[in-house]
């Protein structure tokens, strides 16, 4: 009958095991055969026994400790008089010996994946004199492999990318699986690739792991990743083999197999006339499946832009075609233009040629619409040129503007006086001529920049803008002046002939020949002292006549010069040089240039004047001290608020308490009239001290009055605290008495006057209080 792989690969481990008993069995019966061991001292001719390797099956999972083989001694005759010993590795520990009859056993399960094999001594000892009966040998223990362990992918789970397209076989990634097994030892450890998943696309060669591509055109844009699974089978993949499984993710990479492609044939866009240079007045975008690199786009226009009013470029981001504008649209000029437009794969891919052109065209119409535009200048910058003798009202020139538009409105013109401040320009509002307002000078602005405006007389909002440069000819109407102030000095000791100074000239004008200047000096001037040559090159130097010169004599001399240009008219300047005389040195230079004998009396010497200066300094100096001091000292008599009880000023907002209340001010000062001091000013003396001082009672009002004025100005004048210059004194003296009547409560209800208070009502709610009081409505006392 047959036999399947599973109970063949049983049968195997059955016969092995056998083998295994047959060899310990073997080794048994050469140590029973082998003669006994002899004694140190004695001979002997052979060994007593002999080793060989014992097996044991690894993950034994009885419950009885595993028989490995026995160890047996010819010297032993049953009598018990021999004991065996085992060390080595995994002694006691592992493996166990019977000392009596020598059987091995191994108390743990084994793990050949752990520890393949372990190296034993074994010795035989006589139990009474405890000393070897044979030599100790060593033997090997060799733990045999079963398939316990899976295969692995240590390296799992794997990424891979292939380029779409690819063809069929394309290598995409090798997968390697490991096995824990004995690959020495049967085939536990031989492994088999399949794919579990992943199929029909990927396949995978059983004994390399390799995964390749099973389909021809695997399109990136169908779908751009695929999930694999590969699974490794140990024992050649036969059944009862086991089994370890990894991922793979394999990635399709774009490659340019995809031609751009408009969605539309053609396209309309509307745009204003007034939209500036470099605006985007259309996009389109051609569609590419592929992306990166391979969808990078390239557009031009074909045709249907003869004048170059557009231009497109790409924006990288999005890969856009935008059309923007190079000239200004213009709606009267033409009003829609009709491009057409190719969009083109920048990086080509020859091997997908076959699959179409890699360009695409489309057409796109752009319509410009009409707008209100501000009217437009026949010139961008008008230049004129005026003379600044022109007279005002000069017509300078005439600038011109139309409304772009189709109604072609009336245009008005004005100048922007931001750029005119001055108001040199006036402009005709329905002609455009420009005439001028004010005289003109070159030299104060050779060139007027103005700005024109135009504006519509339908719309006002409309505003063009004219740019005018009005460039003013010089004519000959500044004379020549020296160029610099010249300091000139000329020494004592000069000699006559010796030139102390060169002079040149400036003028503000502008000739186009170029300026000329002449010098002279005055004809109707007499000068002994200097003379003026004129070098002929617009500069003149300045000669002494005579030598000799001295400061105490003479210390400056004013030299006039003229100075004639070469206009025409000609004008001409007379310039006045101021030559000082100077003490020099040997080699001419100025020392010093006092001018003390020129502007002093004789005599008087510069010390004398410091020390003159000085004493008029010290005087002054002193005065001013005086002054001050008497002010700090004075100053508290005014301003001392304290002791000037005449200048107080206390207001009160309430009504007051009545007569009683005499608290809101001290009028004692102002009542005590007789007032006297015994002191008397020492630096003042009394002019009205022999007046005497009349009654006050028996005289007439003014003559109260006057008395009482009398007497507080002798108090004054006696007084050693006025202040000692006018002032201005202040009374406020009542009189005697007063002739209206009190007022008062207390005497009002005692008395039995019959006048009538009522009036007080109608001063205001400030005297409702009184007429309360004291008027006949007695009733409203208390309401």
């Amino acid at each position: 009958m047959k036999m399947g792989k599973c109970e063949l690969c049983h049968y195997l481990q059955i016969i092995a095991i056998f083998l295994c008993l047959s060899g310990i069995s073997q080794a048994e019966l050469s140590m029973s055969t082998s003669k006994p061991y002899i004694q140190p001292g004695k001979s002997r001719t052979k060994r007593s026994w002999v080793w060989n390797q014992f097996f044991v099956l690894e993950e034994y999972t009885g419950t009885e400790p595993l028989y490995v083989g026995k160890l047996h001694s010819d010297v032993d005759t049953g009598e018990n008089a021999v004991k065996y010993v085992l060390t080595g590795e995994g002694a006691s520990s592992i493996f166990n010996i019977d000392e009596k009859t020598g059987d091995i056993h191994a108390s743990k399960r084994l793990d050949r994946e752990e520890q393949a094999y372990y190296t034993l001594r074994a010795q035989a000892i006589n139990r009474l004199t405890n000393k070897p009966v044979e030599p100790d040998s060593e033997f090997v223990i060799k733990v045999q492999d079963i398939n316990d362990n899976e295969p692995k992918f240590l390296d799992g789970p794997y990424i891979a990318g292939i380029p779409e397209m690819s063809p069929v076989g394309t290598s995409v990634l090798q997968v390697t699986a490991t096995d824990a097994d004995d690959p020495t030892y049967g085939s536990s450890a031989r492994v088999s690739y399949s794919i579990v998943q992943g199929q029909p696309y990927f396949s995978v060669e059983p004994k390399t792991g390799i995964i390749r591509t099973a389909l021809p055109h695997m399109d990136r844009e169908a779908k751009d990743q695929y999930l694999l699974v590969i699974q490794a089978k140990d024992m050649v993949g036969q059944m009862g083999g086991l089994t370890g499984t990894t991922s793979v993710t394999v990635t399709l990479t774009d490659v340019n197999d995809n031609p751009p492609r408009f969605p539309r044939r053609s396209d309309q866009y509307y745009v204003p006339e007034s939209l500036p240079v470099g605006s985007t007045v259309a996009k389109i975008k051609a569609d590419d499946a592929d992306t990166g690199v391979n969808a990078e786009m390239e557009y031009k226009i074909l045709d249907g832009d003869v004048d170059g009013m557009f231009k497109i470029t790409v924006d990288k981001d999005t890969q856009e075609g935008i059309v923007i504008t190079e000239k200004e649209l213009d709606y009267e000029s033409k009003i829609s233009y009709t491009l057409r437009i190719e969009a083109s794969n920048k990086h080509v891919d020859t091997r997908f040629l076959g699959v179409g052109p890699f360009m695409d065209t489309t057409t796109v119409k752009i319509i410009v619409e009409d707008v209100d535009e501000p009217p437009v200048f026949s010139s961008r910058l008008y230049s004129m040129v005026e003379s600044e003798a022109a007279k005002v009202g000069t017509s300078i020139g005439t600038v011109t503007a139309h409304d772009p538009d189709a109604a072609n409105s009336p245009v008005r013109y004005s100048i922007d006086r931001n750029t005119d401040l001055e108001r040199f320009f006036n402009i005709d509002a329905n002609s455009g001529l420009i005439t001028i307002a004010k005289p003109l000078d070159r030299e104060t602005n050779a060139v007027h920049n103005i700005t024109v405006l135009a504006i519509e007389s339908q719309n006002p909002a409309q505003i063009g803008k004219g740019f005018v440069a009005i460039r003013i000819l010089d004519i000959n109407d500044n004379a020549p002046e020296f160029a610099n102030e010249y300091e000139t000095t000329v020494c004592e000791n000069a000699s006559p002939g010796e030139v102390i100074q060169e002079i040149r000239a400036v003028d503000k004008d502008d000739p186009s020949s170029g300026h000329w200047f002449y010098f002279t000096l005055p004809s109707d001037a007499s000068n002994v002292n200097f003379t003026l040559q004129d070098n002929k090159d617009n500069t003149a130097s300045v000669i002494t006549r005579r030598g000799g010169f001295r400061r105490q004599e003479q210390s400056v001399f004013i030299l006039p010069i003229v100075i004639v240009d070469s206009g025409s008219p000609s004008l001409s300047s007379t310039n006045t040089l101021t030559i000082r005389v100077c003490d020099c040195d040997a080699d001419g230079l100025a020392q010093s240039c006092n001018a003390e004998a020129y502007t002093l009396p004789a005599g008087l010497s510069t010390g004398a004047l410091i020390a003159i200066l000085a004493c008029v300094l010290t005087l002054l100096v002193l005065v001013l001290l005086i002054v001050t001091m008497r002010r700090r000292k004075k100053e508290p008599l005014i301003f001392d608020e304290e002791r000037d009880v005449r200048e107080n000023i206390v207001r009160y907002d309430d009504e007051g308490g009545g007569e009683e209340d005499t608290e809101a001010f001290d009028m004692a000062a102002l009542r005590n009239l007789n007032i006297r001091d015994s002191k008397t000013r020492r630096d003042v003396t009394p002019e009205i001290q022999f007046l005497s001082r009349p009654s006050i009672r028996s005289a007439p009002d003014n003559v109260i009055f006057r008395e009482f004025i009398w007497e507080r100005l002798k108090e004054a004048d006696v007084d050693p605290c006025a202040p000692p210059y006018d002032s201005l004194q202040t009374y406020a003296f009542e009189g005697n008495g007063s002739v209206a009547e009190s007022l008062s409560s207390l005497e009002s209800k005692s008395s039995n006057s019959e006048q009538n208070y009522d009036y007080l009502s109608d001063w205001g709610p400030r005297f409702k209080r009184l007429a309360d009081m004291y008027g006949t409505a007695e009733d409203n006392l208390y309401s």
